[in-house]
């Protein structure tokens, strides 16, 4: 059963039978007192047929008991109901005299009676009528004569049923206004719930950011407190858990395209030393640049890591002179840029720039591989270390195809892609510039764009110089 018929069949419930329990009660104690009234005027006539007795035995001294019987018939006693009707009955229940018709019969009641006391009984004839039958004892010298009165109380339990059925009838109505306030209550009370429950399964199909009003300070409110700041902790939660997971695809996707320059690097030097003969200092040489490459890849995993995924944005940063340090990157992409019929030019100069070598190497053979795609068809590229306005530069030129001016904004989002097919058969997956872009940004600097499209593109890193 839904807690909405539970509240509403209780309250009726509960309403319906106080209110039976409290009429039964007040109708019950309402009928006692009345009965017990009619008992006392009961006795109250009995006693005045008692003293009229007394005051007939003080004028005419009689000392048996049918000379008293005889007398009680001049007896007379009217109340508010008329002439009061008794009678005189022996011990054993016979009839000696008395005054008007009683409707109940002799001797049940005398024959009950302790002695020397009166008492009274509930008679129900056979018609219907209820009486109250009262017997007092006279003790004469020839014995002992009882004094029976009654009084009709039908219209005592008549009044009963009426109110009875009254009650019950009143109770039906209040039965019905009680049913239709108690839904309206019902309704009222849980309509808090019942806004629970929907945003619940809306949250369960996965629309998180779900919040109900909260109104008062009751234990509903509390709940729906409770609800927002639940709702506002999973839904941080699982922002944090999709940022993870970004994070991680992030570093697949990077460390997936980072790996293919070192790898290119590394097969390029490997095939040069398999199909050419060579003098030792060109193995030295070849096998320096494979050597320090796979390390390079090793650290570059490892820090790509802690960028990406970790989110890590205090790496130690050390001044390294600019033509050491792109001496070493030209070195790198020399089998893929001679490969690719691509003339490079190095013009460096020894000016200390604040880097992490390894992450800002992965910028620079970015760069240069970027250039190497947009020129199929060869053509000079020129690699420049030189200290501008002051500050560390480090800039690529290329005589590609260039990008549109549309398209430079964009060119360094994540998975934006100028050419999508010719990227896509080279094996880019757009992630090159957005990584350079964030690398850069770690470093304090600036990365700037230029180009024209059929004529080639200039990028320019900012970085700083002296020490850290």
């Amino acid at each position: 059963m839904k807690l909405f018929w539970k509240l509403f069949c209780s309250m009726v419930l509960i309403t319906a039978l106080a209110c039976d329990v409290g009429g039964y009660v007040l109708i019950d104690t309402q009928f006692r007192a009345s009965l017990e009234r009619e008992v006392s005027a009961l006795y109250e006539e009995n006693d005045l047929l008692r003293y009229a007795l007394a005051q007939e035995l003080a004028f005419h001294p009689l000392y048996s008991r049918r000379e008293l019987a005889a007398a009680a018939k001049g007896i007379s006693i009217s109340t508010s109901r008329g002439t009061v009707a008794f009678r005189l009955s022996g011990e054993g229940g016979e009839t000696l005299g008395g005054s008007g018709q009683l409707a109940v019969e002799a001797g049940a009641l005398t024959a009950s009676l302790p002695q020397g006391q009166r008492g009274w009984v509930m008679d129900a004839l056979a018609d219907g009528r209820i009486y109250l039958h009262a017997a007092s004892p006279l003790a004469l010298e020839d014995g002992v004569l009882y004094l029976e009165n009654c009084r009709e109380v039908s219209g005592l339990f008549q009044d009963r049923s009426e109110q009875y059925q009254s009650f019950f009838t009143l109770v039906l109505i209040l039965t019905g206004i009680v049913g239709a306030l108690s839904l309206a209550v019902s309704a009222m009370l849980l309509r808090p719930l019942s806004r629970l429950s929907a945003a619940t399964r809306r949250m369960a199909e996965g629309e998180l950011d779900q919040r109900v009003a909260v109104r008062g300070d009751d234990e509903i409110a509390q709940l729906s407190a409770d609800f927002n700041v639940m709702s506002h902790r999973i839904q941080r939660q699982v922002r944090e858990l999709q940022e993870a997971a970004r994070r991680q695809e992030d570093f697949i996707g990077s460390f997936a395209h980072e790996i293919k320059t070192p790898l290119t690097s590394i097969i390029g030097y490997a095939d040069l030393l398999r199909s050419r003969p060579a003098t030792e200092e060109q193995v030295r040489q070849s096998a320096g640049y494979i050597f320090r490459e796979g390390r390079r890849l090793e650290a570059l995993s490892r820090k790509l890591l802690d960028l990406v995924v970790l989110d890590r944005q205090d790496f130690p940063l050390r001044p390294v002179p600019l033509d050491v340090f792109l001496g070493r990157v030209s070195g790198a992409m020399a089998p893929a840029l001679e490969q690719a019929g691509i003339r490079l030019t190095l013009r460096a100069q020894p000016v200390p720039a604040l880097i992490e070598p390894d992450l800002m190497e992965t910028v620079c053979l970015n760069l240069l591989d970027n250039a190497r795609k947009a020129m199929e068809g060869g053509g000079d590229l020129l690699l420049e270390g030189l200290l501008e306005e002051g500050t560390p530069v480090i800039r690529v030129t290329d005589s590609g195809k260039g990008i549109p001016a549309g398209e430079l904004e964009r060119v360094t989002e994540a998975f934006y892609m100028v050419d999508k097919s010719r990227s896509r058969a080279q094996g880019g997956a757009g992630l090159g510039l957005a990584l350079c872009r964030r690398i850069v940004d770690l470093h304090g600097g600036a990365l700037e764009l230029e180009s024209q499209p059929g004529r080639g593109t200039r990028v320019t890193v900012r970085l700083r110089g002296g020490t850290p």
